[in-house]
């Protein structure tokens, strides 16, 4: 019996997991979670007689060795900056490792090794990174082997809530990690459009947003997502014109969100005295000129020029930063405390569901005509455990887990899925939990 080992067991392990467990007879393997929140292991994999729970400390490097070298495969959710130290462990022991999570340079200095060890480090399997390098590589091929020229490539995700469940002013509440939400962007963002080079800094990062259409949804807003010129080599684009990936929001999102980031309340890079005494009010005047004739609401609408912005004002009033809640949590950072805030209003209901939105945008060349062909993803969570998010994050990796089980991927070192032997398979499957692309071509010109 074959043995997969799981670290962590967050939300988004739910489906993963589920899975694994239901194809556990056919595949013949056992199930291995472990995650330092235990009980929460053993809830996932509800007595199942193939899986196992345990407590797992990633920082205790001997048993990170010892979990790994009795695995055949290991997927690791864990936070990003313990990849590397298990993927380490997989290549000293010659075991298979598959992550959703972006592939850090300190992974990609194993590739090598990992190939002179027939080992495959599988990285950026969820959704976003995952699906999303997945659906666009099929189509992208496909223009390429009919013989077009691709010109422009645009791609957005978002993460939202569904909209029966849309019942708040800033039309968004949290459907993953908050803390990376709160932070989202603020290394600026990179991008091509018309063949020239754009470099969006951070403190302009919201207010460069474009928008877009959802058949049966209606209008979105999309900001720029970190570098987006990073995956033109990968994707085999590096004559586009135009190639730029984004998150996408509802509309308004951005104008307030923007606010928030001109206040000062998003940075991560300084430690806050006194949040654990600190009230709501007194941490958004914190980041306020002195002045005690003005309150701290006309302070803010001066400040950033909100005097005639009343809908932006109501959302800052909404999110409670003019109250007198005392935050109640020392040493924090202005986004850790902004996160506290949020959290206590942007938390999903018992009842509410979320929504994962995906679109490509290929612009290409066909016998001189000029055509675009919208490719959209748009997934429901079922309830609060089977989120669309865990499915469209666990199910991917799921998938890959047993692929590589069954011998049927026989890429080595560090890879992401923009290969057939990995991008087909796992698309075909996924249409079988609804999780599908549908097409629209137009002819431009």
């Amino acid at each position: 019996m074959k043995r997969v080992l799981i670290l962590g067991s967050g939300m988004s392990s739910t489906s993963l997991i589920n899975y694994l467990l239901e194809h556990a007879k056919d595949l013949d393997i056992s199930v291995r979670v472990g995650d330092i929140a235990v009980e929460s292991a053993r809830e996932k994999i509800k007595n199942n007689p193939r899986a196992e729970a345990f407590f797992f400390n990633a920082e205790k490097t001997d048993q990170v060795s010892a979990e790994v070298k009795e695995a055949d495969v290991v997927v690791s959710l864990l936070p990003v900056k313990s990849h590397p130290l298990i993927a380490r462990q997989c290549v000293r022991f010659g075991k298979h490792l598959v992550t959703a999570s972006y592939v850090s340079p300190e992974m990609a200095e194993l590739n090598k090794t990992a190939f002179e060890k027939d080992v495959l480090l599988l990285n950026e399997m969820g959704v976003d990174p995952g699906i999303d390098h997945m659906s666009a590589m099929q189509v992208i091929d496909r223009l390429k082997e009919e013989g077009n020229r691709l010109i422009a490539f645009e791609s957005a995700t978002g993460g939202l809530v569904a909209p029966e469940y849309d019942d708040n002013p800033w039309r968004y509440k949290f459907t993953w990690a908050p803390f990376n939400v709160v932070t989202a962007g603020n290394r600026g963002a990179r991008f091509l459009h018309n063949g020239k080079f754009k470099h969006i800094p951070y403190h302009k990062l919201f207010r460069r947003y474009e928008t877009i259409d959802i058949p049966g949804y209606g209008e979105f807003e999309v900001y720029p997502n970190r570098d987006s010129l990073n995956y033109q080599e990968t994707y085999g684009l590096k004559d586009l014109l135009t190639m730029f990936r984004g998150t996408i929001r509802r509309p308004g999102f951005c104008e307030a969100w923007d606010a928030l980031v001109q206040l000062g309340a998003t940075d991560h890079s300084y430690t806050m005295e006194g949040t654990e005494n600190m009230t709501f009010r007194e941490f958004t005047n914190s980041f306020l000129a002195y002045n005690i004739v003005d309150p701290v609401e006309q302070k803010v609408k001066t400040y950033l020029g909100l005097e005639n912005k009343p809908i932006v004002m109501n959302k800052l009033e909404w999110l409670g930063l003019f109250t007198e809640e005392v935050i109640g949590i020392p040493e924090l950072t202005p986004a850790q405390a902004l996160q506290h805030i949020l959290m206590k209003k942007w938390q999903m209901g018992p009842e509410d569901k979320d929504m994962i939105i995906m679109q490509h945008q290929f612009d290409y060349i066909r016998l001189a005509s000029h055509h675009k062909t919208f490719s959209t993803m748009v997934v429901k969570g079922d309830d609060q455990v089977n989120t669309a998010m865990s499915k469209t994050v666990g199910l991917p990796l799921a998938i890959a887990v047993k692929l590589i089980l069954s011998h049927k991927i026989g890429l080595r070192g560090v890879q992401i899925p923009v290969h057939k032997e990995i991008y087909e398979p796992v698309l075909r499957e996924l249409e079988s939990f609804g999780i599908s692309f549908e097409e629209k071509d137009i002819r431009v010109s």
